[in-house]
């Protein structure tokens, strides 16, 4: 393996500029290439970051390149799965977004496939690398919140500049749904903080005005294989500004956000104390830490180990965010993730 490794970039939209400023500052990793749906796009995140990389005609001339050793896939939400599955075939480590896919069987597909390629995986789910998360996590690891028995993790978005009917987000056969669309995030979330999702059982809320495909509102009840439970929630009809809800409860403490009781580090404790830190309060990509997602994908690839999470684990998210559709299809009848 070279000094530095090559990336590319498949599809130029909003999160792969975040995705080229991170390859760009990583002194291991080089961007090599870049495609986009139009040549103009391409062109324009290459003037925009001062690239001096390749534009290619397609994903087929991207991934026939031997200079590329990690493809960056960012295109919509139903190219996900067939697209990881050829950078895996074409022996490329891949940085996937999420979701993993929208259909089971697809799901089916990428796991075989990037499992026989054996390359490295980082499944884009970023907020795992925030300041809060990272906090929240390494006091549970601590065991300051002792035994944890329940976590609530919410995605509330409004319709705006970024989800609005007349982009793809708003089609079923090519977003998916709310669920695979933002409550991958929190379901994602849960999982980090819980482990595997035993079933779960869903509700949701259309709202015809918003001329999306699918309903816009999905509330989860779900249990754990600890025997914990939870309440994850996708929102896409938020009438105020962005937030995602993290509260983790156990049997010596609980966080909610970035407030913290825990009997364990204060036995006198009476109120929370604030962990002054980066909180994951606004939709802006920009805000996202893909720094330190793209610092570990490289470490790994460096190391010979996989990342966490990789596509395997995100493919786990996914099935949950299917079976919370099955469920609120169903009128709220429980269904277990096809794992």
């Amino acid at each position: 393996m070279s000094e530095t490794l090559g990336a590319a970039i498949n599809a130029c939209g909003w999160v792969a500029r975040e995705h080229a400023k991170a390859y760009v500052r990583n002194p291991h990793t080089r961007i090599v290439g870049v495609t986009s749906r139009t040549r103009s796009s391409a062109e324009k995140l290459v003037a925009e970051l001062g690239l001096d990389c390749r534009i290619y005609a397609d994903y087929d001339a991207l991934l026939a390149d031997d200079d590329v050793d990690i493809v960056s896939v960012t295109t919509p939400n139903f190219l996900h799965a067939s697209e990881a599955i050829a950078a895996a075939q074409a022996g490329k480590h891949i940085c996937l977004e999420k979701p993993a896919g929208i259909g089971e069987e697809e799901l089916d597909e990428l796991g075989a496939a990037v499992e026989k390629a054996g390359v490295t995986s980082i499944m884009s789910y970023v907020l795992r690398w925030n300041q809060q998360v990272l906090n929240v996590k390494n006091l549970v690891e601590r065991g300051a919140l002792g035994e944890l028995f329940y976590c609530e993790a919410d995605y509330w978005h409004g319709v705006g500049e970024v989800i609005r009917a007349d982009r793809w987000l708003a089609r079923t056969e090519l977003a998916g749904s709310a669920m695979l669309t933002g409550g991958c995030h929190p379901v994602d979330m849960a999982r980090n903080f819980m482990g595997e999702v035993a079933v779960v059982t869903a509700h949701s809320h259309a709202n015809p005005s918003l001329g999306f495909d699918y309903d816009t509102s999905v509330l989860c009840a779900v249990q754990f294989e600890s025997g914990a439970i939870g309440k994850i929630t996708s929102i896409l009809e938020l009438a105020g500004p962005y937030q995602f809800n993290i509260t983790v409860m156990g049997s010596e403490g609980t966080a909610q956000g970035n407030r913290v009781f825990s009997r364990v580090l204060a036995p006198e404790q009476s109120d929370y104390f604030e962990i002054p830190c980066i909180t994951p309060n606004s939709g802006d990509v920009e805000h996202h830490p893909f720094q330190q997602e793209i610092d570990h994908l490289a470490e790994c690839i460096r190391a010979g180990s996989d990342c966490v999470p990789n596509v395997a684990d995100g493919i786990k998210t996914s099935r949950v965010c299917l079976a919370a559709d099955r469920s609120a299809a169903n009128g709220g009848r429980p269904e277990e993730p096809r794992y």
